[in-house]
Protein backbone atom coordinates (compact mmCIF):
# COMPACT_ATOMS: atom_id res chain seq x y z
CA UNK A 1 0.00 0.00 0.00
CA UNK A 2 2.67 2.76 -0.97
CA UNK A 3 1.79 6.48 -0.24
CA UNK A 4 -0.24 8.36 -2.88
CA UNK A 5 1.74 11.44 -2.23
CA UNK A 6 5.13 10.64 -1.18
CA UNK A 7 6.31 12.94 2.03
CA UNK A 8 8.64 15.46 2.39
CA UNK A 9 10.42 16.58 5.34
CA UNK A 10 11.43 20.13 4.36
CA UNK A 11 8.39 21.99 6.28
CA UNK A 12 8.95 19.88 9.08
CA UNK A 13 13.32 20.42 9.29
CA UNK A 14 12.54 24.19 8.94
CA UNK A 15 10.46 24.10 11.79
CA UNK A 16 13.08 21.34 13.79
CA UNK A 17 15.82 24.19 13.17
CA UNK A 18 14.28 27.30 14.57
CA UNK A 19 12.09 28.13 17.75
CA UNK A 20 10.46 25.45 19.77
CA UNK A 21 11.64 22.72 17.73
CA UNK A 22 15.45 23.50 18.57
CA UNK A 23 14.58 24.01 22.13
CA UNK A 24 12.92 20.36 22.46
CA UNK A 25 15.86 18.70 20.57
CA UNK A 26 18.46 20.83 22.82
CA UNK A 27 16.19 19.48 26.17
CA UNK A 28 16.04 15.39 24.37
CA UNK A 29 19.27 15.49 22.87
CA UNK A 30 20.37 13.23 25.48
CA UNK A 31 17.49 10.65 25.13
CA UNK A 32 18.30 10.13 21.32
CA UNK A 33 21.93 10.01 21.87
CA UNK A 34 21.55 7.36 24.48
CA UNK A 35 19.75 5.07 22.47
CA UNK A 36 20.15 6.17 18.91
CA UNK A 37 23.80 6.40 18.90
CA UNK A 38 24.45 2.77 19.84
CA UNK A 39 21.62 1.51 17.04
CA UNK A 40 23.57 3.77 14.13
CA UNK A 41 27.18 2.39 15.32
CA UNK A 42 25.94 -1.67 15.00
CA UNK A 43 23.89 -0.77 11.73
CA UNK A 44 20.72 -1.91 12.69
CA UNK A 45 17.59 -1.86 11.45
CA UNK A 46 15.03 0.54 13.05
CA UNK A 47 12.71 3.22 13.24
CA UNK A 48 11.67 5.80 15.62
CA UNK A 49 7.90 6.17 16.60
CA UNK A 50 5.64 7.13 19.45
CA UNK A 51 5.89 10.14 21.10
CA UNK A 52 9.21 11.42 20.05
CA UNK A 53 8.11 10.36 16.32
CA UNK A 54 4.72 12.44 17.12
CA UNK A 55 7.22 15.85 18.29
CA UNK A 56 8.64 15.53 14.76
CA UNK A 57 5.16 15.80 12.80
CA UNK A 58 3.18 18.34 16.04
CA UNK A 59 4.47 20.02 18.74
CA UNK A 60 7.49 19.85 20.73
CA UNK A 61 6.85 17.82 24.32
CA UNK A 62 9.18 16.55 26.91
CA UNK A 63 9.37 12.63 27.48
CA UNK A 64 11.50 10.11 29.07
CA UNK A 65 10.60 7.18 26.95
CA UNK A 66 11.41 6.25 23.20
CA UNK A 67 9.62 4.27 21.30
CA UNK A 68 11.86 1.76 18.38
CA UNK A 69 10.13 -0.54 15.99
CA UNK A 70 13.92 -3.29 15.39
CA UNK A 71 14.21 -5.50 12.87
CA UNK A 72 15.88 -8.61 14.99
CA UNK A 73 17.44 -12.11 13.77
CA UNK A 74 19.39 -14.71 16.17
CA UNK A 75 22.73 -14.15 14.98
CA UNK A 76 21.97 -9.66 15.48
CA UNK A 77 20.87 -10.36 18.92
CA UNK A 78 24.16 -10.51 20.22
CA UNK A 79 25.78 -7.78 18.57
CA UNK A 80 22.74 -5.53 19.94
CA UNK A 81 23.65 -6.64 23.28
CA UNK A 82 27.31 -5.69 22.83
CA UNK A 83 25.98 -2.17 22.09
CA UNK A 84 24.05 -2.03 25.62
CA UNK A 85 26.64 -2.90 27.88
CA UNK A 86 24.99 -4.23 31.36
CA UNK A 87 26.87 -1.83 33.36
CA UNK A 88 25.00 1.38 31.65
CA UNK A 89 21.83 -0.29 30.39
CA UNK A 90 19.11 -2.70 32.26
CA UNK A 91 18.92 -5.23 29.03
CA UNK A 92 17.15 -8.51 29.03
CA UNK A 93 18.89 -11.51 28.40
CA UNK A 94 19.48 -13.31 24.94
CA UNK A 95 16.66 -15.88 25.94
CA UNK A 96 13.85 -13.33 26.95
CA UNK A 97 14.58 -10.96 23.49
CA UNK A 98 15.01 -14.08 21.16
CA UNK A 99 11.31 -15.29 23.11
CA UNK A 100 10.45 -11.66 22.28
CA UNK A 101 11.52 -11.98 18.58
CA UNK A 102 9.73 -15.23 17.53
CA UNK A 103 6.54 -14.13 19.65
CA UNK A 104 3.97 -13.15 16.76
CA UNK A 105 2.24 -10.60 18.27
CA UNK A 106 2.51 -8.08 21.25
CA UNK A 107 5.96 -8.74 21.45
CA UNK A 108 7.82 -5.75 23.35
CA UNK A 109 11.14 -5.50 25.62
CA UNK A 110 12.69 -2.93 27.24
CA UNK A 111 15.58 -0.85 27.61
CA UNK A 112 16.52 1.25 30.63
CA UNK A 113 19.63 3.47 31.09
CA UNK A 114 20.70 3.74 34.55
CA UNK A 115 22.16 6.71 35.08
CA UNK A 116 19.57 8.95 33.46
CA UNK A 117 16.51 6.60 33.90
CA UNK A 118 15.37 6.90 30.05
CA UNK A 119 13.74 4.22 28.73
CA UNK A 120 13.43 2.36 25.10
CA UNK A 121 10.16 0.37 24.60
CA UNK A 122 11.76 -2.13 21.76
CA UNK A 123 8.97 -3.66 19.29
CA UNK A 124 10.67 -6.18 17.26
CA UNK A 125 9.68 -5.84 13.73
CA UNK A 126 6.69 -8.74 12.62
CA UNK A 127 5.05 -9.63 9.66
CA UNK A 128 2.20 -7.30 10.79
CA UNK A 129 1.32 -5.39 7.67
CA UNK A 130 1.01 -2.53 9.19
CA UNK A 131 4.98 -2.32 11.00
CA UNK A 132 6.06 -3.81 7.17
CA UNK A 133 4.58 -0.68 5.38
CA UNK A 134 6.15 1.22 8.41
CA UNK A 135 9.32 0.03 7.67
CA UNK A 136 8.94 0.04 4.18
CA UNK A 137 8.04 4.12 4.25
CA UNK A 138 10.20 5.33 7.00
CA UNK A 139 12.52 8.27 6.70
CA UNK A 140 16.72 9.24 7.00
CA UNK A 141 16.32 12.82 8.96
CA UNK A 142 19.37 14.72 10.25
CA UNK A 143 18.96 15.89 13.47
CA UNK A 144 22.11 17.65 13.45
CA UNK A 145 25.46 17.26 12.19
CA UNK A 146 26.32 13.60 14.04
CA UNK A 147 23.39 12.41 14.55
CA UNK A 148 20.63 10.70 11.89
CA UNK A 149 18.12 9.10 12.31
CA UNK A 150 15.59 6.45 10.79
CA UNK A 151 12.01 7.95 11.56
CA UNK A 152 8.32 6.23 11.44
CA UNK A 153 5.89 7.65 8.63
CA UNK A 154 3.28 9.85 10.54
CA UNK A 155 0.84 8.03 8.73
CA UNK A 156 2.70 5.30 10.82
CA UNK A 157 2.58 6.84 13.70
CA UNK A 158 -0.88 7.97 13.82
CA UNK A 159 -2.67 4.71 13.10
CA UNK A 160 -0.52 3.58 16.39
CA UNK A 161 -2.13 5.97 18.57
CA UNK A 162 -5.33 4.97 17.36
CA UNK A 163 -4.62 1.68 18.40
CA UNK A 164 -3.12 2.93 21.94
CA UNK A 165 -6.24 5.26 22.45
CA UNK A 166 -8.75 2.18 21.61
CA UNK A 167 -6.84 -0.09 23.81
CA UNK A 168 -6.00 2.66 26.92
CA UNK A 169 -7.99 5.37 26.54
CA UNK A 170 -5.50 8.13 26.93
CA UNK A 171 -6.30 11.22 25.35
CA UNK A 172 -2.63 12.37 24.96
CA UNK A 173 -2.80 10.03 22.31
CA UNK A 174 -5.90 12.15 20.28
CA UNK A 175 -3.77 15.16 21.89
CA UNK A 176 -0.43 14.32 19.78
CA UNK A 177 -2.62 12.86 16.47
CA UNK A 178 -4.06 16.21 16.47
CA UNK A 179 -1.73 18.31 16.64
CA UNK A 180 0.48 16.21 13.93
CA UNK A 181 -2.90 16.99 11.80
CA UNK A 182 -2.45 20.68 12.28
CA UNK A 183 1.83 20.96 11.57
CA UNK A 184 1.45 18.79 8.80
CA UNK A 185 -1.68 18.38 7.00
CA UNK A 186 -0.08 19.03 3.45
CA UNK A 187 2.13 15.93 4.13
CA UNK A 188 -0.23 13.19 5.48
CA UNK A 189 -2.34 11.04 3.35
CA UNK A 190 -5.50 10.42 5.03
CA UNK A 191 -6.41 8.54 2.35
CA UNK A 192 -3.63 5.89 3.12
CA UNK A 193 -4.92 6.27 6.50
CA UNK A 194 -8.15 5.49 5.93
CA UNK A 195 -7.22 2.43 4.26
CA UNK A 196 -5.87 1.44 7.11
CA UNK A 197 -8.17 2.21 9.56
CA UNK A 198 -10.85 -0.05 8.37
CA UNK A 199 -8.21 -3.04 8.43
CA UNK A 200 -6.89 -2.24 11.80
CA UNK A 201 -10.54 -1.48 13.04
CA UNK A 202 -10.48 1.98 14.68
CA UNK A 203 -12.54 4.05 12.29
CA UNK A 204 -14.43 4.94 15.11
CA UNK A 205 -11.13 6.31 16.83
CA UNK A 206 -10.11 8.08 13.92
CA UNK A 207 -13.25 9.91 13.68
CA UNK A 208 -12.63 10.73 17.18
CA UNK A 209 -9.01 11.98 16.54
CA UNK A 210 -10.12 14.07 13.56
CA UNK A 211 -12.78 16.35 15.54
CA UNK A 212 -10.72 16.14 19.07
CA UNK A 213 -10.56 19.87 20.50
CA UNK A 214 -7.39 20.41 22.23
Amino acid sequence: MPLSNPLTLTGTMNRLSTGSGKYFFMLQRDLLDIFITPLEAGKFEYMVTGSVAATFYGEPRLTHDIDLVLALKPDVIEPFLSQFPAEEFYCPPYEVIHLEMIRRTFAHFNLIHHDSGYKADIYPLSNDALHQWGFENRHRVTIKQNLELWLAPPEYVILRKLQYFREGGSQKHLSDIKKMLDQEESVISRSVIQEWVVQKNVLKEWEIAQNFAI
